[in-house]
């Protein structure tokens, strides 16, 4: 990969393959958190059209780097704790994300700017306080009603922001880039 791809958030989809077969490889029992559901395995990538049809559906453009993501590396499968859910994945109506994901869908929901721009402790630490989590599209599950949100609009587009709703709030992370790298990274 180029300093320019790096810069731009391009991803080398070979290589990005090729690192997750590794890590799959290294972990036949699927051992690591995770790795039972995911199984290592990335789904096939988006073609521009598909990708610029969800843009055009929500109002929004999506952060560079999780758009060349999608469209050179995988549409979700293989990532941090339960692994990515793809843009067009339709999640079984008895998972808890399915309800998170359908509310992502809603006219207008991924275009409102996120409202965020620090740590917010939640509803469970602030009594009633609205829970506004408009403008970020959960990308993946981390168990136990966490997710993680990909922040699409406002000052912290681009940023993988940490879901905990019920103790610990919302917490922002790095870029989405720098999120999955950090998982590819590690052994």
């Amino acid at each position: 990969m180029t300093s320019d791809e790096a810069d731009c958030g391009l991803w080398d989809g070979a290589a990005v393959r090729a690192r997750v077969a590794a890590m799959g490889q290294a972990d036949p029992g699927r051992e690591r958190f995770g790795s039972s559901h995911h199984g290592y395995l990335l789904r096939p990538p988006l073609p521009e059209d598909t990708v610029r049809l969800f843009e055009q559906q929500h109002g929004v453009r999506l952060p560079a780097s999780y758009r060349s993501f999608l469209k050179d590396v995988a549409d979700g499968g293989a990532g941090p704790d339960y692994g990515l859910v793809g843009l067009t994945e339709e999640v079984d109506d008895d998972e808890a994300l399915h309800d998170l994901r359908e509310e992502g869908r809603r006219a207008g929901f991924l275009s409102t700017p996120f409202p965020h721009t620090h740590e917010w402790p939640g509803p469970g630490k602030d009594g009633d306080a609205d829970y506004s989590v408009g403008g970020s599209l959960v990308i993946g599950e981390s168990g136990c009603g966490m997710f993680h949100r990909l922040v699409v609009t406002g000052r912290n587009a681009g940023q993988v922001w940490f879901d905990d709703p019920d103790w610990g709030g919302l917490t922002p992370g790095p870029d989405f880039r720098n999120w999955y790298l950090a998982w590819l990274a590690t052994t």
